[in-house]
């Protein structure tokens, strides 16, 4: 395989090349941009080895681009990109950051979560029964709770939101590319600078009070904190909201138990699994996967959609099915780099959902399913919008 291929016959579905790579070898050659021949995984048990196993890295000066980057000149590393590190280097970040967002600072944010989902949906009431259900609901619920639990300013949101868009998209032009970046950087950097003359109570407020973390630290961490909080919750809500809405046995069967949600959200990020590129290790020593011997210094991107769609771990794995046990899936990662924030995660979309089928319960699709533009250039898949309506009165 020479490049990810990212178009999708199904908006639910992995591109059907991965399942027939997964098929015919659970990790098989692959050509990198830079003309780096390694590995892809498709497999489940070859992708959990590659997530947890130490001897490969995630180190940028070890690790191979899975995607062409001569559009634009931007650095592989930023003081504070604590994703492209290993332990004890990454470790340091880790440590600083786990503290605030634990299961149980989760539990504690429920309350807000729910105001939050509430006060959109009367907007949403209020803007129908017509609305784009993406940018009503499904991105300002987690970009605002991202920003008070950040503290960032929430009033700046069609900025961020529109960098963010811009960097995660594979087709935007340089010069939109760079703009993004420099707006960013340059939004976090006059946040975290107020924060020093007037200290505030949440995360970056925190860091900065703590003295561990220089400001360019601070702001690489911001951003990765920001950009992944917003847009991979954001996407898997509103596209699990559209799988429902075209699996109509599955959302009677949520709302007639209430209670189902949290297994049906374990099932929407396993079977939609909205992180389809990537990411990418490279072994530090000769290590076999899965029967075949990965050589020391050769990369290996995986794709978490189609190891969640693997047959081995997953019963009927193409098959919605809210009921069963999705435990174990890949969809956050694993190893020394599981996902931050995914009990934050949880907990939106749990809530969100949840106050979403409660106050529309006659929810539909204002548009043919084929209609519904998806993200495809992007490195976070979902939809562009989803015009949604329902019955009044």
């Amino acid at each position: 395989m020479r490049s990810i291929p990212t178009a999708r016959s199904c908006p639910f579905d992995p591109p059907e090349e991965l399942g027939r790579a997964r098929e015919a070898a659970p990790i098989s050659r692959f050509s990198f941009p830079d003309g780096h021949l390694g590995w892809i995984a498709t497999g489940y048990a070859a992708v959990r080895t590659v997530l947890t196993d130490p001897r490969f890295s995630h180190r940028a000066d070890l690790v191979r681009p899975t995607l062409a980057m001569d559009r634009v000149e931007i650095p592989e590393v930023l003081p504070g990109m604590f994703t492209r590190l290993d332990p004890p280097e990454h470790t340091k970040y880790r440590k600083l950051l786990t503290s605030e967002f634990t299961l149980r600072r989760a539990n504690e944010l429920a309350p807000r979560i729910e105001q939050i989902a509430e006060s959109l949906l009367d907007d949403m009431e209020r803007q129908g029964p017509v609305v784009d259900l993406l940018r009503s609901y499904a991105l300002p619920l987690p970009s605002l709770l991202m920003c008070e639990v950040l503290g960032l300013p929430y009033a700046e949101h069609d900025r961020f939101q529109h960098d963010s868009d811009t960097l995660f998209d594979l087709s935007a032009s340089e010069e939109d590319t760079v703009a993004s970046w420099v707006s960013m950087i340059d939004f976090l950097s006059t946040a975290i600078r107020a924060k020093h003359d007037q200290p505030t109570d949440d995360v970056l407020g925190r860091l900065v009070a703590s003295g561990e973390l220089d400001d360019g630290e601070l702001v690489t961490v911001a951003m990765i904190l920001l950009m992944a909080g917003h847009e991979t919750t954001s996407n898997t809500l509103t596209l699990g909201v559209f799988a429902l809405l075209e699996h109509p046995e599955q959302l009677a069967a949520l709302r007639a138990d209430p209670a189902l949600v949290d297994s049906a959200v374990e099932e929407l990020l396993r079977y939609l699994t909205v992180s389809h590129i990537g990411p990418v290790r490279t072994a530090v020593e000769d290590v076999e996967v899965a029967g075949t011997l990965v050589k020391a210094g050769e990369s290996v991107t995986m794709s978490l959609a189609a190891a969640n769609r693997d047959p081995v771990r997953f019963p009927d794995p193409d098959v919605l099915d809210l009921s069963r046990s999705a435990a174990g899936h890949v969809s956050f990662g694993g190893g020394a780099h599981l996902c931050t924030g995914l009990q934050l995660a949880r907990a939106e979309l749990r809530i969100g959902l949840t106050a979403l089928l409660r106050r529309f319960p006659t929810l539909r699709l204002a548009v043919p399913a084929a209609e519904v533009p998806l993200r495809e250039t992007m490195v976070v898949y979902g939809t562009h919008s989803l015009p949604v309506t329902w019955d009044v009165g």
